[in-house]
């Protein structure tokens, strides 16, 4: 398998765990940028190898969200898959093209402000 770069914070070696084993090299995106991950891996890997730190905002404020207990137990790694709003990132597998996009509030493309009346 030729070599891929599938980010440059991705941990390839590890004193404990060994190596990374070889992986298939699958495309994505997220908010329109393209990203390559590992078959068989899921999203929120993915995501924080590229650089991805803000998946979601909050319904409030727009406070930044991103991974917090990263083993489906919380919603901060919530983020819209093909049109489907509330996916949790940490424990959704990444497959070629999806479309993945910043979750914004409660998942719609509007920001939610205390107080704003629309």
């Amino acid at each position: 398998m030729a070599d891929v770069d599938f980010g440059a914070q991705r941990v390839t070696s590890h004193p404990i765990l060994g190596d990374l084993p070889p992986a298939r090299p699958v495309v994505f995106t997220f908010d329109g940028e393209t990203i390559t991950g590992r078959e068989g891996e899921a999203l929120l890997p993915a995501l924080l190898a590229a650089g991805v730190r803000v998946l979601r905002t909050m319904p409030e404020r727009g406070d930044p969200c991103g991974g917090y207990c990263l083993i489906g137990r919380c919603s901060d790694c919530q983020v819209i898959v093909d049109g489907v709003s509330s996916v949790r990132a940490c424990i959704t597998p990444i497959r070629e093209g999806m479309v993945v996009r910043t979750q914004v509030g409660l998942g719609g493309d509007e920001w939610v402000v205390a107080g704003d009346e629309r």
